[in-house]
């Protein structure tokens, strides 16, 4: 399973990446407001920092209004991906889009019957939002499963970006369903790297190097 981050938070990007830990990138514009920074010049530099996929989202309506944004940031990095809502304008630009070689993330997907519109209008990514969906008392999850459940049996191309994620268990439930991607915020991917276990072993070692040498400075 690849691993996304969901920010425009450079530093962050680029820690990630020296780690070879982030596949790709997405955005909308919630999260590039939160950067306080102009839209065109954070997604260059992410552009640079980042080979793979970076989904960009306009606040277009229609779907000429959708495309026009698409193309525009097209032009912004070799490997942006137009972020479109699930609607059926975005799934007209979509189409669109495809069909002149600029892929596509259909975003606020939360139902089994809008992924399967989403595929067949030739998405190239598909965005369920989990954690939005367990907020409501409905399994997120469980979305995750009937979703690639209908992409296999018909070879949809279009692959899952499990979306919305609030934990470290999102991510691994996402990778156990066979989910091709998690789109995961920093703080979540941080806590991937987290067991109270792990730091203790680690204080151990570090206090029994410490005795071991204290011990062998006595002898001398």
């Amino acid at each position: 399973m690849k691993i996304f981050l969901d920010t425009a938070n450079v530093q962050k990007i680029k820690e990630a990446a020296a780690m070879g830990l982030c596949d790709g990138i997405t955005t909308n514009p919630t999260i590039i407001l939160k950067e306080g920074r102009d839209h065109k010049e954070v997604i260059n530099e992410i552009s640079a920092l980042i080979s793979g996929p970076i989904s960009v989202e306009g606040i277009g309506e229609t779907a000429d209004e959708m495309a026009k944004d698409a193309v525009e940031f097209s032009k912004w990095g070799k490997n942006i991906v137009a972020k479109v809502p699930m609607t059926k304008e975005g799934l007209k630009a979509v189409r669109a889009l495809e069909a002149k070689g600029i892929p596509t993330n259909v975003t606020l997907v939360f139902s089994p019957a809008q992924a399967l519109l989403a595929a067949k209008a030739g998405a190239s990514y598909i965005s369920p939002f989990v954690g939005r969906l367990d907020d409501i008392s409905q399994d997120g999850m469980a979305l995750i499963a009937e979703i690639l459940a209908i992409l296999k049996n018909y070879g949809f191309k279009s692959q899952v970006i499990v979306a919305s994620v609030r934990s470290p268990m999102h991510v691994v439930e996402a990778a156990k369903a066979g989910a091709h991607i998690a789109t995961v915020p920093p703080d979540v991917f941080d806590k991937l790297f987290s067991h109270p276990l792990t730091d203790k072993g680690i204080k151990m070692f570090i206090e029994d190097y410490k005795k071991a040498n204290a011990a062998a400075g006595a002898k001398k």
